[in-house]
């Protein structure tokens, strides 16, 4: 197969065809094809080509694509994305220097003849005829700009491009008819106008606008003489010219367009030789497209942005026309992202986990009661290097997370508090929670099948001394195990399911969470998302806002510019305020003197839960104060590393649990998004401390049971943090038992936290 000259030139077969193409034309043009009411002729053989009056009257001029803008919430730039970078502007906008070089020469008849120029077409045929090769062409710019069109409506695809610019008479005679058209309608500054803002540039830039920016740094209005002539000599070859990669052709191309100038009068001779002399005065920008240019590190968020556009109806019936319309371009997005929480989110993660260290942390935090997603980051940035990830940790695997979110340890011990509490057992609620006990059968499903404990597995909390009993309040900030297995078992999986199903929980993959009791303790893959989005609902007093990421959308279309309807969060009650409070003093005591003592903020109203998973591979805080929810979550995302005698940001941790890696993330984080605002207050309820006191201090047992474990199954069997006398993992004199027991059949499923396997 013949190869293409450097340079994009033509083989000796395509300058045949296009020899060939222009004499065709050339004779049906004579023949008077061109003037429509002459009648039909048709040129190819078999009809493999309309006859000139069966073509479609109209040419359809699809919206140039242009670059989309993603802005913060305060109007601030997140980042550009587009397929094509282009900015349309008007003639008035391009400089004179530009239009007359592009004239000069591409078309330098433009003014003078109509859609075809005769004289153009048969001084090409006899100049080639001459040479015996396609040394002149002989499109007009109106045809050029047509044909341009038809790429354009192709977009992306490579077929429809290749029919777009395939050397045929039927295209040809397409094309011809439809500059008529256009010659017509639009007139000849519009023509040009038009031109200029779709044909390409090279370097990824398409119109004028984008080639005056990549290239010289400048605006089209401002660009000089010699810098429209380098521009408009461009467009023959993009890649010949190209003045980045070969600074020679490119000079002397511009210097043929200097000289074109002087020869049809818009510059002086002397003028065209003095700006020849001069180099090219390049000012290159490299293109900043997509979300990885993103600022303070929302790259995932931008692309979070970009998923939910593709993914919600309201864009669009089909994904296939909501890509159009994205790809299409010309978007304003405002989202919800808020600077000041963005950069907190970011300085935190700075400070607390690096980038090449073995595992990652990610935060989100989203608003109480509004459900918008206020800032979204994570340790390993967005990218294709080493120790770069295109894989956002904060949410589901179809907004591109992982494929099944991480397991969340015992921040889910709260959803079964709140399903408790919905179901009517007091605050107050005790049970013996002794320190090992057999798993309590027959727990009682939504299907009415009873799940059962047929090898009498038993469950242990952390250290003999955790001995019941307990009520609530306690149970909570020491996140005793038994305690929690008893009151599944008193109020059954159904309460909870219809409670995590309230709350949008579900399993990272978009599935909902199986009925087994493993899921009560955090056994399930969910994403730091859903989780923040679900404690919010304890910050609004039981209301559940679905998390959203756009404010507001324009798209500009040529000269018009137009609002597009975005998807608004829904709000529904998940429980009943006095539930919500109560959980809000629960885990307000988690904070001040349990569990979660070193993420607790000083100057608010805050609360919230640890977690720890099986062999310590995953580590989560989730809190909130009555204006922002956060989660964190820090482990591996191929869920391969234990987290045992492991540094972490420079910091060595013989064990990590929710408090000592967690926790510190989302006190930094939540303490500088709420720097200067207002702090509200939570309705708290009185809760009687039913603490025995001969018990000890039991504050100091650390994190018991509480996921921040390597107990079985999310955080099944303790193996706290404390620091002293409990008998804590990390902490002076603590040390942490091992597994006692079996897994019962049944009890995990799936992809998950236990045995049963790590996605």
């Amino acid at each position: 197969m013949p190869k293409k000259r450097s340079g994009g030139g033509l083989s000796p077969t395509q300058q045949a065809a296009k020899f060939l193409g222009v004499s065709v034309l050339a004779g049906a043009v004579m023949a008077g094809i061109a003037l429509p009411a002459v009648g039909a002729l048709g040129l190819a053989a078999k009809g493999s080509v309309e006859s000139f009056d069966e073509l479609p009257a109209n040419l359809k001029t699809p919206p140039l694509s242009q670059r989309t803008t993603l802005l913060d919430a305060d109007g601030g730039q997140i980042a550009t994305v587009y397929s094509r970078d282009r900015t349309v502007v008007d003639l008035k906008d391009i400089s004179p220097y530009m239009q007359k070089a592009i004239v000069a020469i591409e078309d330098s008849r433009f003014y003078e003849h109509g859609a075809v120029d005769l004289k153009g077409v048969l001084r090409a045929l006899n100049k080639n005829a001459r040479s015996g090769e396609v040394s002149e062409g002989a499109s007009t710019l109106t045809q050029q700009y047509v044909k341009n069109v038809f790429v354009e409506e192709a977009g992306d695809d490579p077929t429809k491009v290749a029919q777009a610019t395939q050397q045929t008479i039927g295209r040809k005679i397409r094309e011809l008819k439809y500059a008529i058209q256009v010659e017509e309608e639009l007139g000849k500054k519009k023509i040009l106008e038009n031109y200029l803002n779709i044909t390409f540039f090279g370097q990824q830039a398409y119109g004028v606008e984008a080639a005056a920016r990549r290239y010289f740094s400048k605006s089209a209005k401002d660009l000089n003489l010699q810098e429209s002539a380098l521009l408009a000599g461009l467009v023959q070859s993009p890649s010949r010219y190209d003045p980045v990669n070969d600074e020679a052709e490119a000079k002397k191309r511009r210097n043929v367009v200097l000289q074109r100038m002087a020869e049809v009068g818009d510059i002086s001779q002397e003028r065209a030789d003095a700006a020849a002399r001069t180099p090219l005065g390049l000012n290159v920008s490299r293109p900043r497209n997509g979300c990885i240019t993103a600022v303070e590190g929302a790259s995932f968020f931008c692309k979070y942005v970009e998923k939910a556009f593709l993914n919600d109806p309201v864009f669009g019936k089909t994904r296939e026309e909501r890509a159009k319309v994205w790809n299409q371009g010309g978007l304003t997005i405002r989202t919800t992202l808020d600077p000041q929480a963005q950069k907190s989110v970011q300085s935190s993660l700075k400070n607390h986990v690096n980038k090449d260290d073995s595992v990652a942390a990610a935060i989100t935090l989203v608003e109480p009661g509004t459900g918008k997603i206020l800032g979204m980051g994570q340790s390993k940035p967005y990218g294709y290097g080493k120790n770069e990830t295109e894989i956002n940790y904060s949410v589901d695997h179809s907004m591109g997370g992982s494929n099944y979110g991480f397991p969340t340890g015992s921040t889910f011990k709260p959803f079964v508090a709140a399903a408790a509490l919905e179901e009517g057992r007091p605050p107050t609620q005790e049970y013996s929670s002794p320190y090992e006990m057999p798993y309590p059968e027959p727990v009682q499903t939504c299907s009415g099948k009873p799940w059962m404990n047929p090898s009498g597995e038993t469950v242990p909390n952390e250290d003999e001394s955790e001995v019941g009993p307990y009520r609530l309040k306690e149970a909570m900030a020491l996140s005793v195990n038994t305690y929690f297995v008893q009151m599944v078992a008193d109020i059954g999986l159904c309460p909870v399911v219809k409670m995590t199903d309230a709350l949008h929980v579900v399993q990272g993959n978009g599935e909902k969470l199986p009925e087994v009791p493993a899921v009560s303790l955090g056994s399930r893959g969910v994403s730091p998302l859903t989780m923040a989005s679900a404690y919010a609902a304890f910050a609004s007093r039981g209301m559940y806002c679905t998390p959203v990421a756009i404010e507001s959308i324009t798209q500009k279309i040529g000269d018009q510019q137009k609002s597009l309807e975005v998807p608004k969060s829904t709000c529904s009650r998940a429980m009943s305020e006095k539930t919500a409070d109560t959980v809000n003093t629960l885990l307000q005591g988690v904070v001040d003197s349990g569990t979660g003592r070193e993420a607790g903020l000083t100057d608010r109203a805050n609360a919230g839960k640890t977690g720890t998973t099986d062999e310590r591979k995953n580590a989560w805080f989730v809190g909130y104060t009555p204006d922002l929810s956060g989660a964190v979550w820090v482990g591996s995302a191929s869920q391969e590393v234990k987290m045992i005698d492991i540094s972490i940001g420079g910091a060595y941790h013989a064990k990590v649990y929710g408090g000592s890696v967690p926790g510190p993330l989302w006190r930094d984080a939540m303490t500088n998004a709420l720097a200067g605002k207002e702090a509200g207050s939570f309705n708290l309820v009185d809760i009687p401390d039913e603490r025995d006191e001969d018990r000890g201090d039991g504050d100091e047992g650390g994190d018991r049971g509480d996921g921040d474990n390597d107990g079985l199954i999310g955080g099944l069997i303790g193996g706290g943090n404390g620091n002293g006398n409990g008998g804590g993992n990390g902490g002076a004199g603590g040390s942490e038992p091992d597994p006692t027991f079996s897994i019962p059949e049944g009890f995990v499923q799936g992809p998950g936290n236990g045995p049963g396997g790590r996605r």
